[in-house]
């Protein structure tokens, strides 16, 4: 019996962000190149984001690339975004099956011309789909995308296009790259780690987190469902006491 008979699809977290980590890891514990296994952890993301669709979630958003990445091996980083533009040429019809939207946010501009044409081909495709938006987060940082914020906002100020009084919760969303979805509910994250690692800093704020030890080439859609069950397990209190939740 799968899992996803015990989830309560009325209590569905809205956005479903995560880290996807442990590819190096998985390739090494079978005596292969890293790259390995950045290649079999494309299978796992077809699986979360089929997983997802079908559950009814609206929005989900995978760490792809971090602005930190690019510091990695050369070899690691070209067969990453050789991967990327070949996951996006074999996905396109399975999001478009799946009437799934594809975002991006990050630093665009340090992505190859390839990979930058190729993306921006598929989320013009897709932008007419509605059942889900998929976000992907690449050469993405979160403490840049707050600076850039608070650049942006620095220079309205400056031009009295906004007055400092105004400043608020809502004013910094709306020049977030994320501006468009809504906060994350469920942060999840594979391979042991228990860190954040520069995603979504702000967006975060009030989610659930959910670490695990499964490698990411591993994560299944049962893997996605335990995830969400133990979400639906916690109470969600937004600084609240629980008897004000009930």
């Amino acid at each position: 019996m799968s899992l996803k008979e015990n989830i309560n699809e009325n209590r569905l977290p809205k956005h479903i962000a995560i880290i996807m980590d442990g590819n190096g890891r998985w390739a090494k514990k079978l005596g292969m190149a890293r790259t390995f296994g950045h290649e079999n952890g494309a299978k796992a993301v077809r699986q979360v984001v089929e997983g997802c669709a079908e559950l009814g979630v609206e929005n989900l958003t995978l760490y792809a690339f971090s602005t930190e990445n690019w510091k990695r091996p050369k070899l690691e980083v070209q067969t990453l975004m050789r991967l990327l533009i070949s996951s996006l040429k074999k996905e396109i019809k399975t999001l478009h099956n799946n009437n799934i939207k594809l975002c991006t946010i990050g630093n665009l501009d340090s992505l190859p011309t390839k990979v930058y044409k190729e993306l921006t081909e598929v989320i013009e495709k897709t932008k007419l789909n509605t059942r889900m938006t998929l976000t992907v987060a690449l050469s993405y940082g979160s403490r840049e995308e707050l600076i850039n914020t608070i650049k942006e906002i620095s220079i309205k100020v400056k031009n009295n296009i906004i007055s400092p009084e105004k400043i608020d919760e809502s004013i910094i969303n709306e020049h977030l790259y994320t501006r468009n979805l809504p906060d994350v509910d469920l942060l999840i994250r594979t391979s042991g780690e228990q860190r954040i690692s520069n995603f979504l800093l702000w967006q975060i704020a009030y989610a659930e987190l959910y670490f695990t030890d499964t490698l990411w080439p591993d994560f299944t859609k049962e893997d996605l469902y335990k995830a969400i069950i133990e979400y639906q397990k916690r109470e969600r209190r937004f600084g609240k006491t629980s008897e004000q939740i009930s």
